[in-house]
C-alpha cells in the first residue's frame, strides 16, 4: 500500500516506521521543515523511542519511508491517511482548539483522491469525526464519505518511549461511519500492525469494530479520564494520610492485593500529553461530569501542595534557593508537556523563593528557554522538591545538594537514609 501519515510527532513518527516495516510505501507530512530533512537522512528527530533509530537508518535508505512538507506530494493516490496532528486544549477554558487540526484536514481534503480510507488518530470529543471532519472534508474534496472514500477513528493508545511494544500489546480499536468503512479499515490495520497473544483478554488480541466513531472516540476518553480519576482519588487518600501519621503507600499496596482494587499512585502533579488534556475534552461534551471534574482540579492542585508540604518542612522560602528536580512530565522521557514544573517554579516564585530546574535530559540553553534558571547536581541549594522520577534521583544524597535544609519528593523516589539531618517528606506519607 501507499500510506500517507499527517504529523510526524513522537506518535506519528513511530506510525509511519511501524507501517513501512510492513513492507508499505510511507510518506510523511510534516509542517516543520527540519523534521522533514530529519527524517530524510535517516536520524531520529527527538531522542528516547525505543527502536526508533535503528528503524528509520533501515527504512529510509531502502526507500520504504520518506518525509515532505507538501501535501500534494503525499495524499494523491494513498490507499489510506493516516492523521496524527495535535489537538490543544486551552489551559483556562479547557476548550478545544481545533486550529492545527482544521488546517491539516483541509490541506487534506485538497489533495484526496477516490478509493483512500483516512483514519484520525488524534483523541477527539465525542462526535468530532462525524460532525466536523466529514463534512469538511466533503466540502473541500468534493468527494462523498462511504462512496469516494471511507472515514474512521481509529486513537492510538501508546506511550511516548515505548510506541513499538504498545502497537503490539493493546488492541487497536476502530469507528467507523459504514459497515464498509470498518471492514476497510480492520483490513488496513491488520496489515500494518502485529499484535501479541494476549490471554487475559476476554476475546483476541487484534482490531475491534466498536460500531461507530462515536464509540471510539469515547473508548480512548474513557481509559485516560479513568487514571485522571484514579490519580485524583489516590491524591485524595494521599493528603488525607499526611494528616493523620498514616502510610498512603502501604495502604494503597494492602488495597491493591484484592483483585477489585486499583488504586493508582499519588505525587506531585500529572502531566503529559493524555491524562492532565483527555478529561478536559470529555468535559467539553458533558461539562456536568461532577466527578471527572472534581479529580482535574483535585490533580491541578498538587503542585501547590508540594509546595505548602515544603514550607512546613523548611519555613517561610522568601530569598531561598529552591531547585526543582525535574523538568520532564515523567522520568526517562524528554517531554514537558503539562508538566508539574511549570506551576511549580510560577509558585516558588510567587513565595519569593529563588526557583533553580535540574534535569539530567535537559541542557541548559533548553532549561533557559523555559524560562528557568538552570541548577546543576552538587550546587548550594536550600530546598529541594522532587518533580520527575528520573533514575539518576534515586542515587540522591544531602552530599549531592549541598546546604539542604529540607526536601519534598514528588515521587517517592529518594532514600530518606541518605538525607541525614535534613527534613525529607514524600507525598501521602505521615510528617
Amino acid at each position: 500500500m501507499k500510506i500517507a501519515v499527517v504529523a510526524l510527532g513522537k506518535i506519528g513518527l513511530p506510525l509511519a516506521v511501524q507501517f513501512a516495516s510492513k513492507g508499505h510505501d510511507v510518506v510523511g507530512v510534516d509542517v516543520n521543515q527540519a523534521v522533514v530533512d530529519l527524517v530524510n537522512a535517516g536520524t531520529e528527530p527527538f531522542p528516547g523511542e525505543a527502536e526508533l533509530a535503528d528503524r528509520l537508518a533501515t527504512l529510509v535508505p531502502a526507500g520504504r519511508l520518506r518525509a515532505t512538507t507538501d501535501y500534494a506530494d503525499a495524499i494523491p493516490g494513498a490507499d489510506a491517511v493516516v492523521i496524527v496532528v495535535p489537538l490543544f486544549v486551552d489551559d483556562e477554558s479547557w476548550q478545544p482548539d481545533f486550529g492545527w487540526m482544521d488546517s491539516a484536514t483541509r490541506a487534506l481534503g485538497e489533495h484526496l483522491t477516490p478509493g483512500t480510507l483516512v483514519s484520525y488518530e488524534t483523541t477527539l470529543p465525542v462526535g468530532t469525526t462525524r460532525t466536523r471532519w466529514k463534512p469538511m472534508i466533503e466540502e473541500v474534496s468534493g468527494l462523498t464519505e462511504g462512496v469516494d472514500f471511507h472515514l474512521v477513528f481509529s486513537p492510538e493508545r501508546v506511550l511516548t518511549g515505548r510506541v513499538f511494544a504498545d502497537l503490539r500489546k493493546y488492541p487497536k480499536l476502530v469507528g467507523a461511519l459504514s459497515e464498509e468503512g470498518a471492514k476497510t479499515a480492520k483490513e488496513f490495520y491488520e496489515a500494518v500492525l502485529d499484535f501479541d497473544e494476549r490471554t487475559d483478554l476476554d476475546r483476541p488480541n487484534g482490531v475491534w469494530d466498536l460500531g461507530s466513531p462515536e464509540a471510539s472516540e469515547l473508548a480512548k476518553l474513557a481509559e485516560t479520564t479513568y487514571r485522571d480519576v484514579n490519580i485524583g482519588l489516590a491524591n485524595q487518600f494521599a493528603r488525607f494520610a499526611e494528616q493523620n501519621g498514616i502510610d498512603v503507600h502501604a495502604v494503597i499496596e494492602a488495597s491493591n492485593s484484592q483483585p477489585y482494587s486499583h488504586i493508582h499512585r499519588p505525587g506531585i502533579a500529572v502531566g503529559g500529553h493524555c491524562i492532565p488534556v483527555y478529561p478536559r475534552l470529555y468535559l467539553f461534551n458533558d461539562p456536568d461530569a461532577t466527578v471527572v471534574r472534581a479529580a482535574r482540579e483535585a490533580n491541578a492542585g498538587m503542585p501547590d501542595h508540594a509546595i505548602t508540604l515544603l514550607e512546613g518542612a523548611f519555613g517561610d522560602l522568601a530569598g531561598a534557593r529552591v531547585a526543582v528536580l525535574g523538568a520532564a512530565y515523567r522520568g526517562g522521557v524528554k517531554e514537558t508537556a503539562f508538566s508539574g514544573v511549570f506551576p511549580l517554579v510560577a509558585g516558588l516564585r510567587e513565595r519569593g523563593a529563588t526557583a533553580l530546574v535540574h534535569d539530567p535530559m535537559y541542557s541548559d540553553d533548553e532549561l533557559a528557554g523555559f524560562g528557568f534558571e538552570p541548577y546543576h547536581v552538587g550546587e548550594q541549594v536550600d530546598a529541594a522538591l522532587v518533580q520527575a522520577d528520573h533514575a539518576m534521583y534515586r542515587e540522591l544524597d544531602e552530599a549531592s545538594l549541598p546546604g539542604l535544609r529540607a526536601i519534598v519528593d514528588g515521587r517517592q523516589v529518594t532514600d530518606p537514609a541518605r538525607f541525614d539531618g535534613v527534613v525529607h517528606r514524600v507525598i501521602g506519607l505521615a510528617r
